[in-house]
C-alpha cells in the first residue's frame, strides 16, 4: 500500500503542479526553470517542425521519442531492480508471514518492538528493501513534462497548427480518451509477470493513473495527451522487452 501510495503522490504531484502552475504564454519569461527547460523544448519543437515539412505534430512525436529513448537506460534498470526486488520478496514471503502473524497476535508493546526488529533483520539478512520502488525515472521526468507542457502553451505556431484530425492547440477528447486507454494497456501489459495478488495490490494503481492523465488533459492543449499517447506506446514495447530480457 504504501508503494502504491507513493508512486500516486509522485505522478499526481507532476499534474498538481502544472495545472496549479499554469499561465498565460509569455508570462514569466525569464527565470532558470524557464531558460534550462522551457526554451530549449521550444527550440527543439522548432527544430523537430523544420525538419518534418512544418509538422508541429510530428515535432512532438519526435520529441517524444528522443525523451524516451533517452530515459530507457534508467527505466531497464528500474525494472530490473524491481525483478531482483520481487524475487528476493518470494524467497523471504514465508518467514514474513510468519513475523506478520505473531505481530498482530502479541499485544504487549514491548515484544512487538522485539518482533519488528527480527522483521528489520530478516530485511537485511537477504539485503531487501521494501522502499526502494525506483522512483528515479518519475523524478527525471517531472521537470521535462513541465517544460514541455510551458513550451507547447507557449508556441502561437502550435496553437494554430492542426495534425490528424484535432488542433494541437485545442483540448481533444479523443486524444484524450486515447492517452488513458493506451496508459491503461501498458498497466495490464507490465502486470503479466507478477501474480494474482501483486495484480489485486497494484489495481489501484492501475485505474488511477489513466484517469488522472484524462482529467488534466480534458483542459490541456491535445499536443499533450499526444505527447502521453506517443509515450504509452513507446511503454509498451520497453516493458516487453523488459519483461523478455529479465525473465526469471
Amino acid at each position: 500500500m504504501f508503494h502504491k501510495t507513493k508512486l500516486l503522490f509522485i505522478f499526481t504531484s507532476i499534474l498538481f503542479i502544472i495545472s496549479g502552475c499554469s499561465q498565460q504564454p509569455g508570462q514569466n519569461n525569464t527565470g532558470f526553470f524557464h531558460q534550462y527547460f522551457v526554451e530549449p523544448f521550444s527550440y527543439l519543437i522548432h527544430f523537430f517542425a523544420e525538419l518534418s515539412n512544418g509538422s508541429y505534430g510530428v515535432a512532438i512525436i519526435l520529441i517524444t521519442l528522443l525523451i524516451r529513448i533517452l530515459l530507457f537506460p534508467f527505466m531497464l534498470r528500474q525494472y530490473k531492480s524491481q525483478q531482483a526486488m520481487k524475487e528476493k520478496m518470494e524467497l523471504i514471503k514465508p518467514e514474513m508471514e510468519i513475523i506478520q502473524k505473531r505481530m498482530k497476535e502479541e499485544k504487549d508493546p514491548a515484544k512487538q518492538k522485539e518482533i519488528q526488529q527480527e522483521m528489520i533483520q530478516l530485511y537485511q539478512k537477504h539485503n531487501f528493501n521494501p522502499l526502494n520502488i525506483g522512483c528515479l525515472p518519475l523524478l527525471i521526468q517531472m521537470p521535462i513534462l513541465m517544460g514541455l507542457y510551458y513550451a507547447i502553451r507557449g508556441s502561437n505556431e502550435i496553437a494554430t497548427h492542426s495534425f490528424l484530425w484535432f488542433n494541437l492547440g485545442q483540448p481533444d477528447i479523443v486524444m484524450t480518451v486515447l492517452a488513458g486507454a493506451i496508459y491503461y494497456i501498458q498497466f495490464v501489459v507490465s502486470q503479466r509477470t507478477l501474480s494474482e495478488e501483486q495484480r489485486k495490490q497494484m489495481r489501484f494503481m492501475g485505474l488511477m493513473s489513466p484517469i488522472m492523465i484524462m482529467i488534466f488533459s480534458f483542459s490541456s492543449p491535445a499536443a499533450l495527451p499526444l505527447y502521453w499517447s506517443v509515450g504509452g506506446l513507446f511503454l509498451i514495447g520497453q516493458t516487453l522487452l523488459s519483461q523478455k530480457l529479465y525473465k526469471k
